[in-house]
């Protein structure tokens, strides 16, 4: 199957993946009130088998992690996060446990994710199975890509094999994958993310933070840059570049960005770096090279936008500054 097939697949039809997600378990009498005081979502306000993405932050205000938060039952959460982060996650929450009576647990669980707009319907008989199995199943939606999760343990959540996925779902490879979560301007820990990440840079404010909680750890930072409009000096945005799949990709992770014309002879010395790619991918559904990147607020977007390697070694291309997601520039 070809990738824009995949792609197709995922967005409108019925796409699957290996999911890699680390999954914690808290579990106690304190375990709301616990990560009612650690997360940025209101915990306390999530029902049964409901779920939320929050940060984890560091006292600071820095992004310790984004995870996704949901409720099993009254004294029971799991914790998910992208794959090799749920020891960190872990190592976090129990710096502040303290005297709280709630227990803490990385889970042997694995992940399936099913994607596109018909997956609810070609596979509505997996999804009745696997929740009498007790698989978790949550909902996914991200700048209009919607799907859902399967979390769980790994005798029980299928693989992403062509030949254990029911018919009409669409066995998808990474690049595909890919492609999409950056054209949906979705954020994964360790490119976009890091522990030097405020959250209002990677404009994840909006969808991970209550104001009407109670007070969390790293509070202070959110609720200071928020009173001052989000006003950070760098904000995440989308990157078109033209070009083929097949050869020298117009945008890699690593290049930097820059504004304006290119200096004399087009060196890189003397041209101010304003940014930097962070993903990127090679996209059917725009056409083109795409990209999620940091740059300097002093850069309009949507707009032009200079990109060279990030070695310096050779002159600048144009591309072009969008805001996510990518999808709207079709």
């Amino acid at each position: 199957m070809t990738l824009a097939e995949e792609t197709q697949a995922l967005r409108r039809g019925a796409g699957a993946f290996r999911l890699a997600r680390d999954v914690v378990a808290v579990r106690g009498p304190d375990a709301e009130a616990y990560l009612q005081g650690q997360l940025s979502q209101d915990v306390a306000a999530l029902a049964v088998g409901a779920s939320a993405d929050s940060l984890l932050l560091e006292p600071d205000g820095k992004l310790s992690a984004l995870l996704r938060v949901t409720r099993m039952d009254a004294q029971g959460f799991v914790l998910d996060v992208d794959g090799g982060h749920g020891e960190a996650v872990v190592t976090r929450l129990r710096r502040f446990l303290l005297r709280s009576k709630a227990e803490l647990e990385l889970l042997a669980w694995r992940g399936l994710a099913l994607r596109g707009a018909a997956v609810g319907e070609v596979a509505a008989g997996l999804l009745a199975v696997l929740a009498e199995r007790g698989v978790v199943i949550v909902p996914f939606a991200w700048n209009g890509w919607t799907g859902m999760d399967l979390l769980g343990p790994e005798d029980v959540v299928l693989g992403a094999a062509p030949s254990e996925l029911p018919t009409g779902v669409v066995a998808c490879g990474a690049e595909a994958v890919e492609a999409c979560r950056i054209t949906s301007g979705i954020p994964a820990m360790g490119t976009e993310l890091t522990n030097k990440t405020i959250a209002a840079e990677a404009g994840l404010v909006e969808r991970t933070v209550s104001f009407t909680k109670g007070c969390y750890t790293g509070q202070e930072l959110v609720a200071r840059i928020d009173a001052r409009g989000s006003n950070v000096p760098r904000r995440l945005v989308g990157l078109v570049a033209p070009g083929g799949p097949a050869g020298e990709p117009a945008l890699a992770r690593g290049m930097t960005l820059h504004a304006g014309t290119a200096p004399v002879g087009d060196g890189a010395p003397g041209d101010k770096v304003l940014g930097t790619v962070t993903s990127a991918a090679w996209s059917p559904e725009v056409d083109a090279w795409v990209a999620l990147g940091y740059l300097h607020r002093s850069v309009a977007a949507p707009g032009p936008v200079r990109v060279r390697s990030g070695d310096g070694v050779g002159g600048s291309h144009v591309a072009r500054v969008e805001l996510l997601p990518l999808e709207a520039t079709r």
